[in-house]
This record gives structure tokens, sequence and C-alpha cells, in this order.
């Protein structure tokens, strides 16, 4: 167990922030790029576009399967580990989070539902296939070294990851144009918990981020989600408590203040509250579990 999660960049693969491998029928084993790292982080996103085959990894405590053509994406920060692979062919493609543009960044990251692998048709399994290929052709050194290159390279990037974005649009969010500003708002609030969730403790440190009253933002996140504003700010803290308490050996006391905490009691009686049980016994599960 060590002391921290690990978590890999793409910095000691390429200096240019974009690493494209074709797999093809790859079945689990210790030397896959994908899952030879054990539990982990990437600072990176990831998109698996699989053909054929099937993988299972765990995401931040959920087993997620894909099968068949299908796509998949990570979010930087997301602590995952590989299960299997078997027999799996397609495309492998991680990118620095700066190199992607804010409209898919957007579609990405402001999702309120959790994101599990979308199956795929011919025809859109034919579009990426293309647009990978192109991408991989064009990504070489020569071409990086020059701003034009670096532009049909980023043209080709920004035109697969758009598909991704279309792609799970259409899957999680038909109305998406059509948005009230009250989803548009919830959407907002969310990507801001994730990140200032370790100093913003309360509804009304979001409100004031997002120029609205507390009451307001409460009322908005309830009607579009069904929860409170609260509990969303507590479920960001959890998963990253849940993550340290898991995966690293960290105490309760040093989890309870990396995450913001100056009275580890507290936390702890706020984890207990929410989990039903507290972080102690949930490190004991998990540690058995993983």
């Amino acid at each position: 167990m060590k002391q921290s999660i690990p978590t890999y960049d793409l910095s000691s693969i390429t200096k240019h922030g974009i690493l494209i491998e074709r797999i093809e029928k790859r079945t689990f084993s210790a030397e896959g790029n994908l899952f030879d790292k054990g539990i982990h982080r990437d600072s990176h996103y990831i998109f698996t576009f699989m053909e054929s085959g099937r993988a299972r990894m765990m995401v931040d405590f959920k087993i997620i399967e894909a099968k068949d053509a299908s796509i998949f994406f990570l979010l930087p920060g997301q602590v995952h580990e590989g299960i299997l692979m078997d027999d799996v062919s397609g495309w492998f493609i991680a990118v620095k989070a700066d190199l992607l543009p804010d409209t898919v960044r957007t579609v990405f990251e402001e999702s309120l539902v959790d994101i599990q692998p979308v199956s795929i048709n011919e025809n859109w399994m034919n579009k990426l296939n293309t647009c990978a290929g192109m991408l991989q052709m064009s990504y070489t050194e020569e071409m990086m070294e020059t701003r034009e290159g670096f532009l049909v390279v980023q043209s080709f990037m920004n035109a697969f990851t758009g598909m991704y974005a279309l792609i799970f649009l259409e899957e999680y969010s038909p109305e998406i144009s059509s948005e009230s500003r009250a989803v548009q708002l919830a959407r907002k609030f969310r990507v801001l918990i994730r990140k200032e969730f370790k100093t913003l403790k309360s509804p009304s440190g979001y409100a004031d981020l997002l120029n609205i009253s507390r009451g307001y933002l409460s009322e908005v996140i309830r009607e579009v989600t069904g929860r409170s504003a609260q509990y969303w700010i507590h479920q960001e803290v959890l998963i990253e408590a849940k993550r340290l308490l898991s995966f690293t050996q960290l105490t309760v006391k040093e989890i309870a203040y990396e995450l913001g905490y100056s009275d580890h009691t507290y936390f702890s009686r706020l984890f207990s509250k929410v989990e039903g049980f507290p972080p102690s016994e949930f490190r004991d599960k998990n540690r058995k579990k993983y």
C-alpha cells in the first residue's frame, strides 16, 4: 500500500501531450499499456474506442464493462484499474486536457449522470476508425515541430473527440440544445465542485462564485437533480476520501486535512453519517477487496 495514489502524466512518454495507440486483439496481461499500472490516476483524458472484444475495469469503485463496438472515456483524476481485456481491437488515445476544445471538455466534465460505455453502430465505427487512423499518421515528430503540423494534428484530435462528444450527447442528453437555465446552472455548479471541494464546503460559497443567492442555488439544484446542493458537495468530498482510504496509507486524520478539514473528528462524523459506517471500517472492507 502506497502513501499516495500514483498519478501518471504523459511527459515521460511524449513531450507533445498526446498518445495514440492501435490495439489488435489484445488480451489482458501485465504488459498492456493501460492495464499494467495497478490502481492509479492519470492527469490526462483517456479515450478508448473498441471495435471488438470485451473489457472490464474499476473506475472510482464502480465496475465498468464494455463489449463489441463501443466507446468510453476517463476524466483526469479518476482512480481506476484494469481488470480484464479479452481479444480487444480498437484505439487507445490519451491527451492532455488543455489540448481539447472547451466545447468538448464541457460535454465530458459537466455531465449530470455517471458515464457508462456507449455502444456504437457501424457508421460511427467507420468514422472514428478513419479519424483515428489519420490522427496516428499525422502525429509525427516532424509534424509536431511546426505550427502548421501541430494545427493539423490538433484538427484531427478535435474531430475525434468531437465525435465522442456527439455520441455521448445523443446517448445521455438528447434535449441538450434546449436545456433550461436551471440545468445549465446545475452543470456549472457540478464543475465548480470538482475544482473547489477542498476549500469550499458550503453552498453559499458556490452561490457567490455563480453570482446568485444561496436560496436560488439550493432551489435549482434540488429541482434538477432531486438532491440538495450540500449533498453534491459532500459526494465530491467523499469520493476523494474513499480513494485515499482505499489506495493510500494516509491516516484518517491526514486524509481529513488533505480534504480541507481542520477538525478530523468532524470529517469522521460526516463520513459515518453519509456512508453508514466510519472511515476506518470502509478502509478495512475495501483493502480486502482491492
